[in-house]
């Protein structure tokens, strides 16, 4: 037996010993172990290595071209730095480089370029052939105009803007554009680059867009150190080919996308990678959206997508938080997500390394096409149509905390707005269980009896849900834990609350569920029960009651008399438990309860010490074989609803 089961064994007993036959019992184990430590799956994360990770940032941004930022980029010789002064409806300049034509300065030559003052309605326009760097150093500057860009790139090799320490400048547009090309509405930005573009330094930056976005290269764009402000009635900040941030304070309040990357032309190009930095975005479309990857290595991160989650959109507008069409892949940071649409959603892969989630979503809180995988993290989903969702989902260590109104653990097929029904579960259908031996239904009290509908989606397929380690809690109205698949625990703890109707179940596959290790706990409705699957190496029991037992009704597992391996107190009303875990093994005899009193503390609806006082014994049973059914009447369910 290995480290984590061995030390699972030891957890189990340490959080569970809460109740005797006849008398009260007080936990003492649990001072010889730190079991809180142990259950949130801390030890357990050795698992990693020896599963699939994912693809790291690092190769996520090999595999994306290289950006166009170089260290001599962010020198100068103060010297031959050129000054262009401006003075409410003109400007100055005494090198030729600079022809000025009333308020608008044009720079015709590469260099360094300081500008200061304010032009009520003016521009600068940077359009040079030169082979090297124009670097634009703004030192205090208030440019406003009505009819185009304040500072519009026509055509650099690169161009460098520099907030110069301590200053504060700003841009602001009008609301209506006179075009450079009509054919193609450019300019449409208050800074706007037609080549790459980066912003730096250690002053700060204000850009009010009136017309349409608010910063946009049409090239790549490096954020790096800047305080940057923008509000904008359509995009915020848009880099086409790449937005690169390395640190830096973003603010941004846009109509449409807060960050946005789209060059859909080329798969090396349209991503998005942020190293540090703090953004607070808040946006009527997506949050952040990339057309290929996004990358974020660290950072303090603020979401508001589409009014929040409490808002209502249709399944023709997209308001995600982060989006990356390609992947998504998050090594750490912090995050607060508020999101009508996915919190983070991606048409193809998601891969979370590390960090600290707080997510709130009309939608989905997590959504991969293909695959999902949690590594690490302290991950709660506070509000969600479904919690995370994904064709593959591996789960390999964490701390997940997921409440959904419809299934809390989904995998399934689907994409872009699958879930945006919103509704709550479907009628019951017909159906004959893939694993004949494993589900349960018919029950006294549990409606129908018929077992569920058909998926939405597909059926069995490639779909898999691998737990290896971790802590899993899941409060869903809809099923609790559900693979159109097949499920795979190695390791781990999974607590699930499931629901109270019988057309969904707190458990639901349709391939296996085959267990060999970790802890495995769900109480719900009874209508469509299933057990884990028969082929398990792991004992598992399944108790289906003759009635419906209200929410905080305590429900116990004892071996013989008084050696209690289980303790839960439900959060909602169920009739039907499933525990799995390595303390079950056979020929050893359990006494199933219902009710009682405990002294406990409670947690995620298990009760982790204290004394308990057995209520109601329901069965006594002897293990046997690797599946335990217990329950009047039962029958074998069918179907499979999402």
């Amino acid at each position: 037996m290995n480290k984590i089961v061995t030390l699972l064994i030891v957890v189990l007993l340490a959080i569970s010993l809460t109740a005797c036959s006849s008398a009260t019992t007080t936990i003492t184990s649990t001072e010889t172990i730190p079991a809180e430590a142990a259950l949130i799956g801390q030890e357990s994360t050795s698992a990693i290595s020896e599963t699939t990770p994912g693809v790291s940032a690092e190769e996520v941004v090999e595999k994306n071209a290289a950006t166009h930022d170089d260290p001599t980029d962010y020198s100068w010789d103060e010297v031959s730095v050129i000054e262009i002064t401006m003075n409410g409806n003109s400007a100055s300049s005494s090198d030729t480089g600079v022809i000025i034509d009333g308020s608008v300065s044009t720079i015709t030559k590469a260099g360094t370029y300081r500008l200061a003052g304010n032009l009520t309605d003016g521009q600068v326009i940077v359009d040079t052939q030169d082979k090297e760097v124009t670097r634009l150093l703004l030192a205090g500057v208030d440019i406003t105009s009505t009819t185009s860009a304040p500072i519009y790139i026509v055509n650099a090799e690169k161009t460098i803007i520099i907030l110069q320490e301590n200053s504060q400048n700003f841009l602001k547009d009008g609301t209506n554009y006179i075009y450079d090309d009509s054919e193609i509405e450019e300019p449409n930005a208050v800074l706007f680059s037609k080549s790459d573009l980066t912003i730096t330094g250690t002053g700060s930056l204000v850009v009010n867009g009136n017309f349409n976005d608010g910063i946009s290269s049409k090239d790549g764009l490096i954020l790096d150190g800047a305080d940057i402000t923008v509000n904008a009635v359509d995009d915020g900040i848009r880099g086409k080919d790449y937005i690169s941030i390395k640190s830096g304070t973003i603010y941004i309040n846009s109509g449409g996308d807060g960050l946005k990357s789209d060059n859909g032309e080329d798969a090396t190009k349209g991503f998005i990678q942020i190293a540090n930095g703090t953004l607070e975005i808040t946006s009527g479309g997506d949050a952040i959206s990339a057309q290929t990857d996004v990358i974020i290595e660290n950072g303090e991160f603020a979401l508001n997508s589409g009014g929040g989650s409490t808002i209502w959109i249709d399944d023709t507008t997209s308001a995600k938080a982060i989006k990356g069409a390609a992947s998504v892949t998050i090594e750490d940071g912090t995050f607060s997500i508020d999101s009508a649409d996915d919190a983070i959603h991606s048409n193809g892969d998601i891969l979370i390394s590390d960090g600290s989630f707080k997510i709130a979503s009309g939608d989905d809180g997590m959504h991969a096409d293909s695959t999902l995988t949690i590594n690490e993290g302290v991950i709660t989903i506070s509000n969600s149509y479904e919690g995370i969702e994904s064709a593959t989902i591996t789960i390999n260590g964490g701390e997940l905390n997921i409440a959904s109104s419809d299934d809390g653990i989904n995998v399934a097929g689907g994409t872009d707005g699958s879930g945006m029904n919103r509704g709550n579960g479907g009628p019951a259908g017909f159906g004959n269980p893939p694993d004949q031996g494993t589900s349960l239904n018919q029950v006294p009290g549990a409606g129908t009896g018929f077992g569920p509908g058909q998926d939405l989606f597909a059926s069995a397929g490639n779909y898999l849900l691998s737990i290896n380690g971790g802590y899993v809690y899941v409060n869903a109205i809809g099923d609790g834990v559900d693979s159109n698949g097949s499920i795979e625990m190695t390791g781990g703890v999974v607590l699930v609350s499931g629901p109270t109707e019988n057309n969904n179940g707190a458990l639901d596959y349709m391939g296996t569920f085959n267990i060999s290790g970790g802890v495995f706990l769900a109480a719900g409705s009874a209508g469509m029960v299933q057990a884990p699957s028969a082929s398990s190496t792991q004992n598992s029991i399944t108790v289906v009651l003759d009635s419906v037992q209200q929410a905080g009704t305590l429900f116990s597992i004892q071996i013989g008399e008084g050696e209690n391996i289980l303790t839960c107190v439900p959060s909602k009303s169920y009739q039907s438990v499933i525990y799995s875990s390595p303390v079950l093994t056979n020929g050893e005899t359990l006494n199933v309860y219902t009710g009682g009193t405990s002294t406990g503390d409670v947690k995620d609806d298990l009760i982790r010490s204290g004394d308990y006082t057995p209520g109601e014994l329901v069965q006594s049973v002897t293990l046997n074989s690797t599946v335990t059914k217990i329950g009047n009447n039962i029958g074998f369910g069918g179907g499979h609803r999402r």
